[in-house]
């Protein structure tokens, strides 16, 4: 069964992913001669860089997810499908769907992103979830509140402590906005709601294996950031690696705590891509692109975004997309 069908004088271009890249490319071929379907497992495009304030309480997931359909209905040259991509016959241009579906194409691009990486921990995964998608945020603001409502009617004082500890793990700027959002709805948001217990003592711990906050920063910019968590009361450990997480507990260097919510924000992989095409990928799984993003081998099949490891004009890797507090500037496709 073939799922799209175009005008054989127009040329077919399938964009797989409807986030920054895929919707970037579907503004930037408007008006040019060729039909568009855009795929995506989701029928919403997600603004991910304020995925934390739903997961903390600040938003609501529909003032950071917008219907595709409704975004493009203006748009006659673009066929939205609901759908998700298990691989691609690069020799046929064919996009095969998880339903059985097939997608012919004449360009491809893949906009697909990224996931949680665990290091070779997946198992981690149940007692750590990240935060990539609406369904991720509104599963940790769940057990971020539930924790709450628990220690309130919680008569142990241990079982209380681990109930009011927080630990993020990875201080990227996820896990920073993470950590020093959670800290002020303990300290300034929550204390008049609640009477047994006295949210200003709850433990918010940030974790990086790394030597600094906001690797990738300049120096100052990564000092200021983490004086401004450690004044919000977030607790700091930097240089020592997680190597257990269990329901209830995290691991690190030679420490271990107990908290009920752990949160992970410290790596990502790159979606399946690479492998759909037998691609050059690099130690997370991303495309190894030609200058032009072009995939090697594959002169009509593009790869943009988290899904690609590309290089700037200095030779130096541009880092992954990193997310921004403003709202303010949001390009939608029109």
């Amino acid at each position: 069964m073939t799922a799209h069908a175009d005008s054989p004088q127009r040329h077919r271009v399938v964009i797989v992913g409807a986030g920054f890249g895929g919707l970037w490319a579907v503004k930037h071929l408007k008006g040019a001669p060729v039909d568009i379907t855009l795929i995506d497992q989701r029928n919403h495009h997600l603004f991910q860089p304020l995925l934390y304030q739903v997961a903390t309480a600040s938003l609501a997931p529909s003032e950071v997810a917008w219907p595709i359909r409704s975004m493009l209905c203006d748009r006659s040259d673009v066929t939205t499908i609901l759908g998700t991509v298990v691989g691609v016959d690069p020799a046929n241009r064919i996009v095969h769907l998880a339903d059985g579906g097939t997608v012919p194409y004449e360009t491809l691009v893949l906009a697909t992103g990224a996931r949680h990486g665990y290091f070779g921990h997946d198992e981690w995964e149940a007692a750590a979830p990240g935060l990539k998608t609406v369904e991720d945020a509104t599963a940790i603001r769940s057990r971020i509140l539930l924790a709450f409502e628990e220690a309130e009617r919680e008569t142990d004082p241990a079982r209380r402590e681990a109930l009011l500890t927080f630990v993020i793990v990875g201080a990227g700027p996820t896990g920073v906005e993470l950590a020093g959002t959670i800290a002020d709805l303990a300290h300034d948001t929550l204390p008049r709601e609640f009477r047994a217990i006295d949210t200003h003592r709850t433990k918010v711990l940030l974790v990086e294996a790394g030597p600094k906050v906001l690797n990738g920063y300049p120096d100052d910019l990564s000092d200021y950031a983490r004086r401004a968590l450690e004044k919000l009361g977030v607790e700091v450990s930097l240089g020592a690696a997680v190597t257990q997480i269990e329901r209830g507990a995290v691991t690190f260097g030679e420490r271990s705590v107990k908290a009920r919510t752990i949160i992970w924000a410290a790596g990502v992989r790159a979606s399946p891509a690479a492998e759909w095409l037998d691609a050059p990928a690099d130690r997370n799984g991303r495309i190894i692109v030609e200058p032009d993003l072009s995939v090697p081998g594959h002169p009509d099949i593009f790869a943009v975004g988290d899904t690609v490891a590309v290089k700037a004009l200095d030779g130096s890797p541009v880092p992954e997309s990193l997310p921004r507090r403003s709202r303010k500037g949001r390009s939608l496709p029109k």
